[in-house]
C-alpha cells in the first residue's frame, strides 16, 4: 500500500471544492494542550515557537515542538544545530517505523524541550499532511505524547492547502504570527479562513495573533478590530533576536540585557495566556478587495 492509499482524501468536508488529507481519528493527541503556529514566510514563526517552548519550560511544563518545514530549522535554537527529519529517517529504514527508537527522531533541547523535525516531501511531490500524520503516528507508537503537557506545531509559511493545514486537525488553538504591514496581515487573513474551514469539523479555534518584529501595532490592531480578532502579544523588533539566532540560542540563554529580559517576559506572559486558555475566536476574514481598502491605501 502506498502512502497515498494510507491516508484518503476527504472532499468537500472543509468547504466547497476542498480536497483535504484525512488524519486517522486514532492519532488524535490527547492529554496535552496543542498549539499550531502559522504566519507569512520569514515572519519569525520558528523564533516565536522556540522561545514560546522555552517559556513554557520555565513554567515547569513538559514541551514537545514539531517543526513542519522541509528546511527543518524550527528547533535549531533549542538544540544548537539542524536536526534530521522524520521523513528522511523513515526513508533510511525503508519506511519500517518499528525499526526506529525515540532517540532516532527526537532530540532534547534547551530546558528539556523535546524537539522533532517532521520535514516535508521533495519539492513538487507528496503531501505535507502525510508527513505530519506519520510524525504524530511515530510519537504515539513510542508513547512520546503521554508525558507531554504542551505540543507546539511550527508550520511552513502561509501555505493553507489541505496538507499543511493538517496540524490544525490536532490543535486546540492556532496562533498567527504577523508584522505591522500589509503583506503579513494579508497572509493572516488567509490563514484565518483556513482555520475557520477546519473548525467546522475539528476542535481547533483561533487564539489570536502575535505582532512580531514591529515597533507599532496600529495596522494589526485596526485589522483585528475590523474582523473580531485579538492581538495576544507584541514582540518588538530588537537586535537581540537576530543575535540569538546567530548564536543558535533562544532568548532564554542570552545575557540579561534590558531588551532581552523584556522580550522573555512577553514570551512568558504569552505562554501563561495560552496555558490558561483563550476565548475561541471566530473572526470573519475579509474579501481581498476589502482588505486592500482597509490597509492597502493611505
Amino acid at each position: 500500500m502506498s502512502p497515498r492509499d494510507e491516508i484518503p482524501a476527504l472532499r468537500g468536508e472543509d468547504g466547497e471544492g476542498s480536497v483535504q488529507v484525512h488524519q486517522d481519528p486514532g492519532m488524535r493527541i490527547e492529554g496535552a494542550k496543542v498549539f499550531s503556529v502559522y504566519g507569512k514566510g520569514g515572519i519569525g514563526k520558528s523564533t516565536t515557537s522556540s522561545n514560546l517552548s522555552a517559556a513554557f519550560t520555565t513554567m515547569g511544563k513538559r514541551v514537545l515542538q514539531i517543526g513542519c518545514d522541509p528546511k527543518h530549522d524550527s528547533t535549531f535554537t533549542l538544540t544548537g544545530q539542524l536536526q534530521p527529519t522524520v521523513i528522511d529517517i523513515l526513508k533510511e529504514v525503508d519506511f519500517h517505523p518499528e525499526e526506529l527508537r525515540p532517540e532516532d527522531f527526537v532530540t532534547e533541547g534547551w530546558g528539556g524541550v523535546q524537539c522533532v523535525e517532521a520535514g516535508g516531501p521533495p519539492a513538487g511531490t507528496g503531501c505535507g499532511g502525510y508527513v505530519v500524520g506519520q510524525t504524530v503516528k511515530l510519537l504515539k507508537q513510542h508513547h512520546m505524547l503521554e508525558d507531554t503537557d504542551v505540543v507546539i506545531f511550527d508550520v511552513l509559511g502561509d501555505v493553507v492547502c489541505g496538507g499543511f493545514a493538517a496540524p490544525l486537525q490536532h490543535a486546540d488553538r492556532a496562533v498567527i504570527v504577523t508584522a505591522n504591514d500589509f503583506d503579513s496581515i494579508y497572509a493572516m487573513n488567509r490563514i484565518i479562513a483556513a482555520v475557520q474551514a477546519k473548525a467546522k469539523n475539528y476542535g481547533v479555534r483561533l487564539a489570536g495573533c502575535v505582532a512580531n518584529r514591529s515597533t507599532d501595532t496600529d495596522e494589526v490592531d485596526r485589522y483585528c478590530r475590523t474582523v473580531g480578532f485579538d492581538r495576544v502579544a507584541h514582540m518588538p523588533d530588537i537586535d537581540a533576536v537576530r543575535r540569538s539566532r546567530l548564536k543558535k540560542k533562544t532568548l532564554f540563554e542570552m545575557p540579561d540585557e534590558d531588551d532581552i529580559v523584556a522580550a522573555r517576559a512577553e514570551y512568558v506572559r504569552l505562554a501563561k495566556t495560552l496555558w490558561r486558555g483563550t476565548e475561541p475566536l471566530a473572526p470573519e476574514p475579509l474579501p481581498d478587495r476589502e482588505i486592500f481598502e482597509l490597509l492597502g491605501f493611505d
